[in-house]
């Protein structure tokens, strides 16, 4: 099976992700800053109409271009996992954001072959800007070439991670191990964070309790810009990975934050 690299459609499955992304834009922005309806997920995170009708478009425009792909969303149950390309999508990545009117949250597509993120579409509908990774190519934001800081040190990162609510007692104590050591930490952003990053703004990202529909996209887009993302032991991130996510500007950034999460405490 070749891989959509060299697949003969890579580019139609590109600009139907694009146009995708241009459906879901206008769609989150009509919802957007309106009354919802919020209910609770079994998780208890919160759910509106806009999420439920967003990614039910989604799927209906995915199976109607392409009916023996498989999908796998936030808000609906898998179908066709058995098929060689998966599309996994969120509709709008930061509900919470969304909900409270702070214009950071977005739509994450991606396009799987064989398991590996071939494609990635990170788009922010209220700043209307949106990255696109392919893999083996450069990931562009606005259609123009972008790139990480490429910044090395620890000590001169800046460190995002989007709510430290969402840590438990040992994840916010590794991440408190990384604060000591970056030069700024900020919190906030969901996937325009790692936007950002793409785009040489943030150094280091650092996240749990993501799902596979919370990182697939992201994964060639950080790549495609010069950056590393992993899971926290430095493994590839799968559709199996447990949801620990770390994304750094260069390898040696990245190299060095997983040391400093390996490091224990010193005796007093």
């Amino acid at each position: 099976m070749q891989s959509l690299s060299t697949f003969p459609e890579t580019d139609r499955l590109a600009q139907f992700a694009e146009g995708l992304a241009d459906v879901t834009d206008a769609m989150a922005m009509t919802y957007f800053r309106k009354p919802l309806e919020i209910e609770a997920k079994d998780d208890d995170s919160p759910v509106t109409q806009a999420d439920r009708a967003i990614e039910a478009e989604m799927r209906r425009q995915i199976t109607q271009a392409f009916p023996t792909h498989g999908i796998l969303g936030e808000e609906q149950a898998s179908a066709r996992l058995e098929s060689p390309h998966i599309w996994v999508i969120d509709p709008i990545d930061g509900t919470k954001s969304f909900l409270s009117g702070m214009p950071t949250f977005g739509t994450l597509i991606a396009c799987l072959s064989d398991g590996t993120p071939e494609l990635g579409v990170i788009s922010i509908p209220p700043t209307g800007e949106r990255w696109i990774g392919q893999r083996g190519q450069g990931t562009t934001l606005n259609g123009t070439p972008c790139q990480t800081s490429g910044r090395t040190a620890l000590g001169e990162a800046i460190l995002y991670t989007t709510s430290p609510d969402s840590f438990d007692t040992a994840g916010l104590a590794q991440f408190e191990k990384l604060s000591e050591k970056a030069a700024m930490r900020r919190f906030g952003g969901d996937c325009y964070g790692y936007g950002l990053l793409a785009a040489g703004h943030v150094d280091l990202l650092f996240e749990m309790d993501l799902h596979p529909y919370d990182y697939m996209a992201l994964i060639p887009v950080i790549e495609g810009a010069g950056g590393v993302i992993t899971d926290w032991q430095g493994e590839p991130l799968t559709l199996a990975s447990d949801g620990k996510v770390i994304a750094a500007a260069s390898a040696p950034l990245h190299a060095e934050a997983l040391a400093a999460l390996r490091t224990t405490p010193s005796s007093p």
